[in-house]
């Protein structure tokens, strides 16, 4: 499930061939602030890679005939960059094409845009304890000036534990807009 939580109003948009995954992808206009987000949870590739593929399709297609003005697609990909987004070799040429593919459509990964081949991780694996950055947002062309600062908070308390004992097992994704 996804949660969106906003001081300013937000009202709920549909889009006719957005991904048909009601709990995984939520588009809101964000009233007075001229924006659009689109949260998004992308399934992962167990057990069901045809379900993951078609709603990563679903995304690259939505981003390509998006005409809405300035947008933010934001949330848990379950996907990143070879190399750059793994402690351990895990993602394949097909996510990086994807990622690729929403470039091309003129969406930016907002972290890669400020912090080029930083590497830092959003979730640690519980088998290996292994990073991976699976969580991204991705800003449009007519927002990307608006971008101030992208980064990750795992939320711990002072003098918190190394078993990152918090809320969630991912980081969160803080994205700052300028007005």
């Amino acid at each position: 499930c996804l949660l969106v939580a906003s001081r300013w109003p937000l009202r709920r948009i549909g889009l006719g061939r957005a991904p048909a995954e009601p709990r995984r992808w939520l588009l809101l206009r964000v009233d007075g602030l001229g924006f659009t987000v689109g949260a998004m949870h992308i399934p992962n590739f167990v057990p069901d890679r045809a379900r993951k593929r078609a709603f990563m399709e679903a995304l690259v297609a939505t981003a390509r005939r998006w005409r809405g003005g300035p947008a933010l697609f934001i949330g848990d990909t379950n996907l990143g960059r070879p190399v750059f987004d793994e402690e351990n070799a895990v993602f394949s040429a097909h996510d990086n094409a994807w990622f690729d593919a929403l470039e091309r459509a003129g969406w930016r990964d907002a972290f890669r845009y400020l912090h080029g081949d930083r590497r830092e991780y959003t979730w640690y694996s519980p088998n290996g304890r292994n990073g991976f950055r699976l969580d991204e947002a991705f800003v449009n062309r007519k927002l990307l000036p608006r971008l101030v600062s992208v980064r990750h908070e795992w939320g711990q308390p002072e003098g918190g534990s190394e078993n990152r004992e918090t809320l969630s097992d991912h980081a969160a994704l803080i994205v700052e807009l300028a007005g």
